[in-house]
């Protein structure tokens, strides 16, 4: 089956989920989508079960998708700017503290207190997950993605100061997280210990040459975007941008997410005031609102689908139902810990912590580390705990968030 005969499915089964999920079930597009595909995957696997065959076809389908590579190294680079395109500085920036210590210390504290429940909660079961695999089981599930539950937000009317919280660290974290996994990847495989040192001079290449490079693009992008005025060039200006940057941050060993992160937001605030005029501003916004809304849902869709290509071993499911709870009460313990300390300096709502440990939901990125994971029988635990907590995520975090801040708006009043 060829490359394009594989998008060509993905793309058709895509269009048709989102015009059943609007015709017939309504919910947010991505929910929506994940929903429909998730519910298609068990029929097909029942259809196995009666001798069809269609099971079979659509996992030699599956597995001739490298969904790791795909998102990591193609529509992550999209997803970061195009998401990052369309947040306000001025908002990030009055929440730079909160953002930063959730996207890094928040991090960093979920990864460890995970590590270390996980590593004895799967016993329970007679399993066995290494302390170096718990740890990057730790950090592959600690990034949360804002997109499932971002219209959702908006449409519940949420503080926008909690929307900004919520948007800021969502962004930030995933590059900090996939810094973190990339380390821990690199000690558990390699078989070695690293230094302080090591840490420090892989953090600031990372992360801080990450921010710098982002700087640098999108700066330079914003030269080129307003010395013309001709929307279809400054199209292409933008999507060399996002590709080629995310390519070279890979050359310059950068975090290619952090710096998708940083120049989305310059371009989309200083360059649209300053390097756009008002016909390419709305030719953008279209644009990257389109790109944006389609791979997200062929995104939730491989979700859906990728379920298909699991080994679901009772002891595995098992696991990953034990770990929901225990990574919600950790996302309690991480977002809780550096808002107590930072109220010392500035006000929040008063649901914060709450609202954001509901609303951490996981995503793509999530399975997308579990799948890079060299292959073993704790790489197998870890991809069905890391999949059951998206789903789990996604379809009941994603569908009552809306109704969980409208409640505490109720209450504050």
């Amino acid at each position: 089956m060829s490359l394009f005969t594989i998008f060509a499915v993905l793309i058709s089964i895509t269009a048709l989920l989102s015009y059943f999920n609007e015709r017939v079930l309504r919910l947010p597009p991505t929910i929506g989508v994940m929903a429909a595909a998730l519910s298609c995957s068990l029929l097909l696997a029942l259809g196995g079960r009666l001798g069809l065959g269609v099971e079979a076809w659509a996992e030699s389908l599956l597995v001739r998708i490298d969904f790791s590579e795909v998102l990591m190294h193609g529509m992550l680079s999209f997803l970061l700017f195009a998401g990052a395109l369309h947040v306000d500085l001025g908002d990030l920036l009055e929440r730079r503290w909160s953002i930063f210590s959730l996207a890094t210390v928040g991090v960093a504290l979920s990864t460890l207190l995970l590590g270390v429940i996980v590593h004895f909660a799967v016993r329970l079961f007679g399993l066995e997950l290494p302390f170096g695999y718990a740890l990057l089981f730790g950090a592959l599930i600690s990034p949360t993605d804002p997109i499932a539950v971002l219209g959702i937000l908006r449409k519940a009317n949420a503080p926008k100061r909690l929307e900004a919280t919520i948007i800021g660290e969502s962004l930030f974290n995933d590059g900090v997280g996939v810094v973190v996994f990339t380390l821990l990847l690199g000690v558990v495989a390699g078989g070695h210990g690293v230094t302080a040192l090591e840490v420090g001079e892989l953090f600031l290449v990372e992360a801080v040459g990450g921010v710098l490079f982002g700087l640098g693009l999108g700066y330079a992008t914003y030269l080129l975007l307003k010395t013309v005025d001709q929307h279809v060039v400054e199209l292409l200006i933008t999507l060399a941008t996002v590709s080629g940057g995310y390519a070279l941050a890979g050359v310059l060993h950068t975090s290619g997410p952090i710096a998708m992160v940083v120049a989305g937001l310059f371009i989309g605030n200083h360059g649209r005031v300053f390097g756009m005029s008002d016909g390419t501003r709305q030719y953008q916004d279209v644009f990257w609102e389109l790109i944006d809304e389609i791979l997200n849902a062929l995104l939730f869709v491989m979700i859906g689908l990728e379920v298909l290509v699991l080994q679901w071993q009772p002891a595995f499911l098992l696991a990953g139902l034990l770990a929901i709870p225990i990574v919600l009460g950790v996302r309690f313990v991480c977002v809780g810990v550096p808002i107590a300390v930072l109220r010392v300096f500035r006000d929040f709502d008063p649901a914060t912590v709450r609202l954001m440990t509901w609303g951490g939901v996981r995503g793509g990125i999530s399975i997308a580390l579990a799948l890079s994971l060299p292959d073993s029988t704790h790489r197998e635990l870890i991809l069905v705990m890391t999949y059951t907590i998206v789903v789990f995520s996604i379809l009941v975090q994603g569908l009552t968030v809306g109704r969980a801040v409208r409640w505490s708006l109720a209450r504050a009043r």
